[in-house]
């Protein structure tokens, strides 16, 4: 046993122990004897809080409860976690309410029925178990029933973002494999899928079917008649709960299952974790976080199978976002990190702090904006955590207080002895973005936990990584053998992390190409391939910025323009164009216009440089006169920064110089809500 755990936990108890016997058998000294176990239980009461032992106890008994439950499950041949659903029915009053939106509330027992519903609908549309059925679904109490009937049915679905249109789009429900896709009854969400049937339906031979009103209609004239248990006997542990995608540092997005194994942590361990109370008359969890991201649909699974009720909102909206939280009587949000910064934006009010919330549960929030968001509001208790798709390093940050405050995470002193060797930072050589070796003996540098490196996970074998959706290769880049020495395995995390002595975890800084924008994880290589078919872009090397007053980071293009178009390039029509085939939030913000092409010693893209510019007019003026050349040409599209679109302006009349003054402005004025449209 570590030391540190010896002295921390067994030396008070057995000095406890003792002090007890002691005074069992010395009744004549039950002053001093009392005094002994007063000052033995003090000594154990300061460990505990210097060295965070109860909390790392309650994390690592969590843990193996989930582990406990996948056993017992999977031994009783119960794995979908309809099971856990219906425990949930089975269990509440008639009256307790299991979903609450603006479009209409449901009681658990009437969540059932139309999961049931649902599920018959799936199998009239050819729906098989073991398959997947693609959701390209806005929020609604729809998305739920139709994740239930899918599971119901030995199914789950595949969470398709709805913002995307053309190769994305395709690309994604390819690598899917589904046979069936639900679309959404908004105009925008049909309108995409119209672009693309012909490919949908011809070139993958999936079935479009519309969940308009003329579809619900339909499903809730049916008779809700539990599935039967055939149809969930071949549901195995390693089997989805869903499929999420995530955007790579390299490709187009990738799909990564997440499996019903790991999802039995979500049925109770998140939920006392956070501090929520299931029902009857428990908590309310509102998220208005879109339902194909991990964030927003983990916490709709934890509702559905720990008994907590999931208020849904269709969208985030400063405005409505608190009206949705006292209306629903919610006792929890969701959030990203920017949502508290927009939140914040909003005039003061004296409904401010007019709500029951009592946790905000999330990622991502600022540090120049946790401490205001919940003086401001009243939110006592923030549950930050720091998880990938992937899932395999994860962090949670229950604070109550400052001592916690800005930290992803934190472990006690159980929990860094155990983990020293397991969650280890290494040193990366920013040139090449890889894990730097030594030239001698061609290992990895550790790096000191208080300076912080890219945090690499050691792991038996490659099964502790579920791995991407029928994507071998990109699975096998998570791996790095023989780091610190020959035959030793570790899954890469992509992000660079630091940890206090006492075991606080901050968030440094996402490695590799991906960027986060609008609280969306931008794949670079998914935006250059977009660009690099415009007419006129011969070459399209794509990075995240850093804008003054902004979160995360706006997109960049460097585009090398062919020499023989540059004087009649269509700026407006490159703009309409990407915003075609591309999330809007991934449309660039900016526009490097580059005097020519320069490659790495391997031919790849250098943006090393390009990175560390930036929009920093100083410093590209700096860096072409260090290369006796003329700087390349930085533009822009203001108005998703807030800044007013001039009367006459077009909305495809976006891209413009950008000047000193707009730089100079940015630094001074950057601070201003970032505007909705691209």
């Amino acid at each position: 046993m570590p030391s540190v755990v010896l002295f921390a936990v067994v030396i008070p108890v057995f000095l406890t122990i003792l002090a007890l016997a002691f005074l069992t058998t010395r009744e004549k000294k039950s002053a001093t004897t009392a005094a002994a176990v007063a000052a033995t239980t003090a000594v154990s009461a300061y460990l505990d809080a210097k060295l965070h032992l109860t909390k790392d106890i309650k994390t690592i008994w969590n843990n193996k409860a989930a582990e406990w439950t996948s056993q017992k499950v999977a031994k009783e041949n119960r794995n979908s976690l309809w099971y856990f659903f219906e425990t949930q029915v089975n269990r509440m009053p008639t009256s307790e309410l299991c979903i609450w939106s603006r479009s209409g509330c449901y009681t658990w027992q009437q969540t059932h029925q139309q999961s049931c519903r649902y599920a018959q609908f799936l199998l009239n549309q050819g729906l098989q178990p073991g398959e997947l059925v693609g959701f390209y679904l806005q929020n609604s109490p729809e998305f739920v029933f139709c994740a239930l009937g899918s599971w119901s049915v030995g199914s789950a679905p595949a969470l398709i973002n709805y913002n995307l249109s053309g190769d994305g789009l395709i690309h994604c429900l390819r690598i899917s494999g589904t046979k069936l896709l639900l679309v959404d009854e908004d105009q925008g969400c049909r309108e995409r899928i119209e672009e693309s049937r012909g490919r949908i339906e011809g070139e993958l031979g999936i079935k479009i079917v519309n969940l308009d009103q003329a579809a619900k209609a339909s499903i809730n004239a049916l008779e809700p008649k539990r599935p039967e248990r055939k149809y969930r006997e071949n549901v195995k542990p390693d089997f989805p709960m869903c499929l999420l995608y995530t955007s790579g540092s390299t490709g187009l997005p990738k799909a990564c299952p997440f499996q019903l194994a790991r999802a039995h942590v979500l049925a109770g361990p998140r939920v006392r974790a956070v501090g929520l109370e299931p029902g009857p008359n428990g908590d309310r969890w509102y998220n208005c976080m879109p339902l194909y991201h991990g964030t927003g649909f983990t916490t709709a699974v934890t509702c559905m199978i720990s008994g907590v009720a999931l208020c849904v909102g269709k969208k985030f909206s400063t405005s409505r976002f608190w009206d949705d939280i006292r209306d629903s009587d919610s006792t929890a949000f969701v959030y990203v990190g920017e949502t508290a910064r927009y939140l914040l934006a909003n005039p003061v009010s004296e409904l401010d702090k007019k709500h029951k919330v009592k946790v905000m549960f999330g990622n991502g929030l600022r540090p120049d904006v946790w401490r205001r968001f919940t003086e401001r509001f009243g939110v006592p208790c923030v549950s930050e955590f720091f998880n990938s798709t992937e899932g395999v390093f994860a962090l949670l940050n229950v604070s109550r207080g400052p001592y916690l405050q800005s930290a992803v995470g934190h472990h006690g002193a159980i929990l860094r002895t155990l983990l020293h060797n397991t969650y280890v930072p290494v040193e990366i050589d920013h040139a090449t973005g890889e894990i730097y070796r030594d030239p001698v003996t061609g290992f990895a540098r550790r790096k000191p936990y208080e300076e912080g490196g890219e945090m690499i996970v050691a792991v038996p074998d490659k099964s502790a990584f579920v791995g991407y959706w029928q994507n071998e290769k990109a699975t096998n880049s998570k791996f790095e053998r023989d780091v610190f020495k020959k035959g030793d395995l570790y899954y890469r995390s992509g992000d660079a992390l630091r940890r206090t002595k006492d075991g606080r975890w901050f968030f440094m800084d996402r490695l590799g190409d991906t960027f986060r924008w609008k609280s969306e994880n931008v794949s670079t290589a998914e935006v250059a391939e977009a660009l690099g078919h415009f007419p006129g872009v011969e070459e399209a090397i794509v990075y995240g910025v850093e804008v003054p007053g902004h979160d995360g980071r706006a997109g960049c293009a460097a585009l090398y323009i062919a020499p023989d178009q540059r004087d009649k390039f269509d700026y407006a029509a490159l703009l309409a164009y990407a915003r075609k085939q591309l999330p809007k939030y991934a449309v660039p913000v900016f526009l490097r216009i580059l005097n020519s092409q320069e490659g790495m010693h391997n031919n790849k893209q250098n943006k090393v440089p390009l990175k560390k510019e930036g929009i920093d007019l100083k410093l590209i003026e700096e860096a072409a006169k260090e290369k006796g050349v003329q700087p390349d040409k930085m533009m822009w599209c203001p108005y998703v920064l807030g800044t007013p679109r001039p009367e006459g302006v077009g909305e495809n009349e976006g891209y413009v110089e950008f000047k000193w003054a707009d730089w100079e402005g940015l630094k001074v004025d950057g601070h201003g809500e970032t505007a909705s449209k691209l």
